[in-house]
């Protein structure tokens, strides 16, 4: 059974299919969710608190499926492709994910204004964590592109986590760099692919991307990585 939290969550994130966010009442989300909106000022302060807390939701419900497809025993390019296929499938499916993954919030979806320094800190620890903002886009795509390093990174110290019928199919090393800069590209992809869709599949763009030569070795990643994602 869902906690008062999350059936709030669940309750804005349904209001956001049918309704901007500036028309949504708490009353309305405090009814959807089958508890009083006394409790739902209790949980989240108030709009501006639940809208971290629901971009924060998102984010973190994101990372985790990032997580999820990594592990998986595949192939390095396979992987990657599953990552941002599934990225692109979700963003599309899941409006707010899209605007946190592209930046792109227009009215629909305004971005949740940053707690001032000024503000008590709220009593409820989730909400303490979600005061502290989402990352921004660059912020999410060094997430993403940092876990999918640690990840190869990790299969290539140890061979023997690999499916064996995978090896010789993507399973190449690379060094750290051209590590960090074949996940960013894969994610960036995705990105692009989400605000221009093509006529078929990121998949097979991935793929290239993260298995063609290189002719110049990358000294760097895209975009370095910045405080807030490494804090995370």
């Amino acid at each position: 059974m869902p906690t008062a939290r999350e059936a709030l969550l669940r309750s804005a994130l349904a209001a956001l299919t049918e309704l901007p966010w500036s028309a949504i009442r708490m009353v309305d989300v405090a009814a959807g969710a089958g508890v009083s909106r006394q409790t739902l000022y209790n949980e989240f302060g108030g709009k501006d608190g639940l809208a971290r807390a629901l971009t924060r939701h998102e984010t973190d419900r994101y990372l985790r499926g990032v997580e999820r497809l990594l592990g998986e025993r595949a192939a390095a390019a396979d992987r990657l492709v599953a990552v941002a296929e599934w990225t692109v499938g979700e963003a599309r499916a899941r409006p707010l994910l899209r605007a946190l993954l592209t930046g792109c919030w227009g009215e629909w979806f305004p971005a949740p204004p940053a707690v001032r320094e000024t503000t008590a800190a709220p009593a409820v620890p989730a909400q303490r964590r979600a005061d502290a903002g989402p990352p921004g886009t660059a912020d999410l795509v060094a997430l993403v592109r940092d876990r999918s390093a640690a990840a190869l990174r990790q299969d290539q110290r140890n061979p023997g986590r690999r499916d064996p019928d995978q090896r010789g199919h993507g399973q190449r090393a690379y060094d750290r760099d051209e590590l960090l800069y074949r996940c960013e590209l894969a994610v960036r992809l995705a990105l692009a692919h989400l605000i221009a869709p093509g006529a078929e599949s990121v998949g097979p763009l991935v793929r290239t991307a993260v298995t063609a030569p290189l002719r110049v070795p990358p000294r760097a990643p895209l975009s370095a990585p910045s405080p807030r994602a490494g804090a995370r």
